[in-house]
């Protein structure tokens, strides 16, 4: 125990003297998702808008490149319309992009990099009205053990910081993993992969 008291404070001594000579940044971000699902069997279905929030990090290369690591939780899905109703596919995710940042102007940058998402919540629900339109039945199916637990995608995006450490950000994530192990069963019989559109802002300290 003691050791590993010993080298945490080591890492901690050390990760503190990096981030003064280096002059790594930390702050917080959030905003709001246009996600989607792709897939031949829900191309006619609808988004789902929700939001993200979570921390960043930049760590500076050079004077025009750096890295910007962040841990974000994220709300994601779909929307459609079926017959006598409509269901919903809520996924929710703590996803990690990674995104190399090439600064082009002062303040202006353009991001890319591979995400790493975990998923922490998967839900369908559905609202299917009666035969006589009077009546309406809520459905609710937890899908943890049909969702794939990871999810790695790749995006790119591009952001502006300003003097103070506000900062503007628009991103786009494309899974390239199939989200849902799709079976004749299952509630679709097609593989699946995530799509988001993000807008954000944020501060860094």
């Amino acid at each position: 125990m003691k050791k590993l008291m010993v080298m945490a404070a080591v890492a901690v001594f050390g990760f503190s003297q990096i981030q003064a000579q280096d002059g790594i940044q930390f702050g917080v971000k959030g905003g709001v998702n246009f996600a989607k699902i792709t897939g031949d069997d829900v191309e006619n279905a609808d988004g789902r808008t929700g939001i993200h929030f979570g921390g960043v990090a930049e760590i500076p290369v050079s004077e025009k490149f750096s890295v910007q690591p962040e841990l974000l939780y994220s709300q994601q899905g779909l929307q459609e319309d079926v017959v006598g109703g409509e269901r919903k596919l809520k996924l929710d995710y703590l996803n990690v992009p990674v995104m190399a940042k090439f600064y082009v102007a002062d303040g202006f940058a353009i991001e890319a990099g591979p995400q790493f998402g975990f998923n922490v919540n998967a839900k369908a629900e559905a609202q299917i009205e009666g035969a006589e339109g009077n009546e309406i039945s809520e459905i609710e199916r937890e899908l943890e053990d049909t969702v794939e637990g990871f999810d790695f995608g790749f995006g790119g995006g591009v952001s502006y910081k300003m003097e103070t450490g506000l900062f503007f950000q628009a991103r786009y994530i494309i899974g390239l993993t199939s989200i849902y192990e799709a079976s004749d069963e299952g509630l679709f019989q097609d593989d699946l992969n995530n799509s988001v559109l993000s807008l954000s802002i944020g501060y860094m300290f």
